[in-house]
């Protein structure tokens, strides 16, 4: 196996790479486009190989629930601070902001602590989302429903 593919977590093992992250056009239509069927379809794929790299549930690559549940916490906590606010304002709050994007070198951190590869998978998908959400409050929205429908698949798929 070819050690570069290997250290991006795109090894092989039944045919299928052991994750495969989504592309930054992806990453675009389902946070600034708000596409549904490219989040259900992305939010799936990433949600898989999270639970299952390379088809392997027991593989020590695959993501436990509990190593995301602070940043999945924080997000969820976010969130229901922007869904009490004015529904005419259309940007985060500075605080709101500051605290998401402060989610960034949390995902960093725990990434480095972990001994598999599902977290810095995890933060391989999430970081770049959170930068594309700016300040706008839509965008936002857009980032949690993608955030939860990939942890939904993770536990459909059989994640832990």
């Amino acid at each position: 196996m070819n050690l570069q593919r290997q250290a991006a977590g795109q090894g092989h093992r039944g045919g299928r790479p052991a994750f495969e992250p989504p592309t930054e056009e992806e990453i675009r239509r389902i946070v600034v486009e708000g596409d549904p069927l490219t989040l259900v379809q992305v939010a799936e794929r990433v949600g898989r190989d999270l639970a299952r790299p390379g088809d392997n549930p027991r593989s020590p690559d695959a993501l436990a629930t509990s190593q995301i549940r602070s940043v999945f916490g924080k997000v969820r906590e976010l969130d229901m601070h922007v869904r009490t606010a004015a529904a005419a304002v259309t940007e985060l709050d500075q605080e709101t902001y500051r605290e998401l994007q402060l989610l960034r070198p949390k995902l960093a951190y725990q990434a480095a602590r972990a001994t598999g590869r599902g977290v810095q998978w995890l933060k391989q998908t999430l970081d770049p989302a959170i930068q594309l959400v700016e300040r706008d409050r839509q965008r936002f929205r857009h980032f949690v429903d993608f955030f939860e429908a990939i942890l939904a698949y993770h536990k459909a798929y059989g994640g832990q």
